[in-house]
């Protein structure tokens, strides 16, 4: 399939109407700097904790909204911001669409999308340009909860790397150029979804499909393949979303990719596969793992409960029996990540029960019904915790060892994608909408 095919033909339409995003209102502040860049999924270390100060914890469609970037297409992949600059990907419908209320896409099968990568202005939500970079055709399904937009990019001093299943992998400069891009071939089951991981000289991503299971490494400079490496552990539904994960022990650097069935520990190098951990039937895995306190925590996955595992990273072959440290049932996520504080592990369930676990035994220490469903991850900064539902609500919470709301808020619009903050702001992505909150 050629990438480049709409580039010509859409290029000015969908650039016009990005374009016309629209300012609500001007900042009266000069340029910030922001102290940290939230540059990849789930942020600098992909694991939800922030450094950012005054990040806001009230706001409204009314209130606090500094501008609001009208999207011309749908993804529920996170922004990510370096310099001022804000990029991210969408997917355009090149046709007749609809959506219903609730902002499910009934016709997916009857509608090409040209897959794009945007960059914004982060002090005004001007789109600064859009660029094509590959094409859905008719006829390619995805879940209500998916979109074809829905793995998060990176963003370099340099580059910016995007990832859009079989869709198309591309690598572009800063002013939307593209360098490279590539196809790689597998085939997804309700979309394609996870994002991609920088190591070294490496672009990284898992790709779980229907008919083949494999974690992939590219040469971040020219597309080209440095390593593949199939799971090992046969699965009888192989497909699943996850992200993976760089930790460093005292032996060394460990790719941790959790997939239908395993969890796997690679050397990134080579792709050479070191453990895994064995949870029979159990796929569609979507969280991103976790490392703390020496323990990787992963969640299962979808049939039945999902179990969270606890996972000491320093084994070799099947360390099922001998490196699972503990595992728990209750109220764990199939879509949210976890994340940790202090020694403490807190979670959300898709259907809205918070809670709050030991990380040395994972012990309950509390548990709390928010109320609605979720499905993105949530972020900690200066102390609180960060949770987004599905319908645009977000509970701001203490991250200590009992339950204490610090306040609530609600967009009004559905929401899957996960919040990143800024110093003295925030950017929240709904069905049709990028705003940013200060």
């Amino acid at each position: 399939m050629n990438l480049y095919r709409f580039a010509t033909k859409f290029s000015s339409k969908l650039m016009g109407i990005a374009i016309a995003a629209t300012t609500l209102a001007s900042l009266t502040t000069t340029a910030q700097v922001f102290a940290e860049d939230w540059y990849q999924f789930r942020g600098p270390g992909g694991q939800g904790i922030s450094t950012c100060e005054n990040v806001p914890t009230e706001w409204s469609p009314s209130e606090n909204v500094v501008w609001e970037f009208d999207d011309p297409g749908k993804g529920w992949s996170s922004p990510v911001i370096q310099n001022d600059r804000i990029y991210l990907t969408t997917a355009v419908p090149l046709g007749e669409e609809k959506i219903t209320s609730d902002g499910k896409n009934t016709s997916s099968a009857e509608t090409a999308y040209s897959l794009r990568a945007v960059c914004l202005d982060a002090k005004t939500g001007k789109a600064l340009w859009s660029t094509p970079v590959g094409e859905v055709p008719p006829g390619a399904k995805a879940h209500p909860k998916n979109s074809h937009a829905s793995g998060t990019p990176i963003v370099t001093e340099d580059r910016l790397y995007v990832h859009f299943g079989i869709y198309g992998t591309a690598a572009l400069d800063l002013e939307g150029n593209v360098i490279w891009s590539r196809e790689i071939v597998f085939k997804p089951v309700h979309g394609c979804g996870g994002s991609p991981i920088l190591y070294k000289d490496m672009l990284i991503f898992n790709c779980d499909g229907g008919d083949h299971a494999f974690v992939m490494a590219l040469d971040k400079a020219t597309g080209e393949d440095r390593w593949k490496t199939d799971r090992s552990v046969p699965a009888e539904l192989k497909f699943s979303f996850s992200t993976p994960l760089i930790i460093t022990t005292d032996a060394g650097d460990t790719l941790v990719s959790a997939a239908s069935d395993a969890a796997y520990g690679y050397d990134p190098n080579t792709g050479e596969e070191k453990w895994y951990v064995h949870y029979p039937k159990k796929w569609s895995i979507v969280p991103r793992p976790v490392y703390a306190g020496g323990l990787i925590l992963v969640c299962t996955g979808y049939v039945g409960k999902a179990e969270l595992l606890a996972i000491r990273p320093d084994g070799s072959g099947d360390v099922t029996e001998t490196h699972v440290e503990w595992r728990d049932d209750k109220f764990v996520p199939f879509n949210p990540s976890p994340i940790v504080v202090d020694d403490m592990i807190f979670t959300v369930s898709d259907d809205g029960i918070a809670s709050c676990r030991n990380l040395a035994d994972g012990e309950m220490i509390w548990k709390k019904r928010l109320g609605g469903n979720y499905s993105a991850s949530p972020f900690l900064s200066e102390g609180k915790l960060y949770f987004l539902s599905e319908d645009g609500e977000c509970t701001i919470i203490r991250a200590i060892d009992e339950f204490e709301e610090v306040a609530q808020n609600e967009i009004e619009d559905r929401t899957l994608a996960s919040i990143v903050p800024l110093d003295g702001g925030l950017l929240l992505r709904t069905a049709s909408t990028l705003y940013r909150i200060d």
